[in-house]
């Protein structure tokens, strides 16, 4: 079965490198990545580029995705949106523009909890404009943060909701089904026909520590129990949040927690809707 990884993060900012060493233990490069590709039989991938805080410095700028190693074939990517930017000048967002007119560059990610907006807050509304124009997808990170400075209410995954209903003509992805509140963003996939959800990130650690959370009857059963209510299988997406975790056993995790007949949806068919840009790679 082909395999899509629909967020991953391919960056040289030090914060992967240590991930990669104290947490998932995976060989955090070009080569480590294209290993891992193969291994686990996936054919392309999205970069969630993260957004930055540097003065001089423009919110995704493509020099991230170049480790010291080279690039990996088969990637795309989401251009980050740094909010606070947004209101110095115009310079972000037709920095912004520029990238969505590039053939690598899929759709637009938001990072609400990292910055304290919400997702529906006027701040952004010339991000959905370009969304609309260019006709690509935005991905939204819902749930924890990686950060303890983060804040919970403007990552929430409710908050798409009231998002959906004011942009309906604009496609949104709930990155991490917003865990931990699963079955709200379960909900908010199946009320709203514009939102999808990607199951990336639901763990961080090694092989093992994977496998023992696949053990995990109560957690298992957590995710299955917001999948079932919502009945959307056409509307979730594999991935991994490499280097959060080794994708390979990320990807058998994921197969055990979705029934066997959504596989090749869920991990290939479905992604190819949202991000159309990658039927020009494959």
């Amino acid at each position: 079965m082909k395999i899509i990884d629909a967020h991953l993060h391919f960056s040289c900012r030090p914060g992967f490198n240590e991930t990669a060493k104290n947490i998932s233990q995976v060989e955090f490069s070009a080569q480590g990545l294209r290993q891992e590709f193969e291994q686990a039989g996936v054919v392309a991938g999205i970069i969630m580029s993260t957004p930055s805080r540097e003065p001089n410095q423009p919110s995704g700028s493509p020099e991230e995705f170049v480790l010291a190693d080279g690039t990996v074939e088969g990637l795309l990517s989401c251009v980050g949106v740094n909010p606070e930017r947004l209101k110095e000048d115009h310079k972000e967002l037709d920095y912004i523009e520029g990238e969505l007119k590039k053939r690598g560059v899929t759709g637009i990610k938001l990072y609400p909890g990292y910055f304290p907006y919400y997702v529906y807050d006027s701040i952004y509304d010339p991000i959905y404009e370009l969304a609309r124009k260019y006709e690509v997808p935005v991905a939204i990170h819902c749930g924890d943060t990686q950060s303890p400075k983060g804040l919970l209410k403007y990552s929430h995954p409710l908050t798409i909701d009231e998002l959906a209903v004011k942009q309906e003509d604009v496609t949104f992805v709930i990155c991490h089904m917003g865990i931990p509140w699963m079955i709200d963003a379960a909900e908010v996939t199946a009320k709203n026909h514009n939102v999808y959800a990607d199951l990336s990130g639901l763990i961080a650690g090694n092989k093992e520590h994977v496998m023992k959370i696949k053990d995990k009857r109560l957690y298992v059963e957590y995710i299955q129990q917001a999948l079932v209510i919502s009945n959307c299988y056409n509307k979730v997406l594999f991935g991994s949040d490499w280097p959060l975790v080794p994708i390979k056993p990320y990807v058998e995790f994921i197969k055990h927690v979705i029934p066997e007949e959504y596989h090749e949806a869920v991990f290939y068919r479905n992604v190819l809707k949202v991000y159309p840009k990658l039927n020009e790679i494959l």
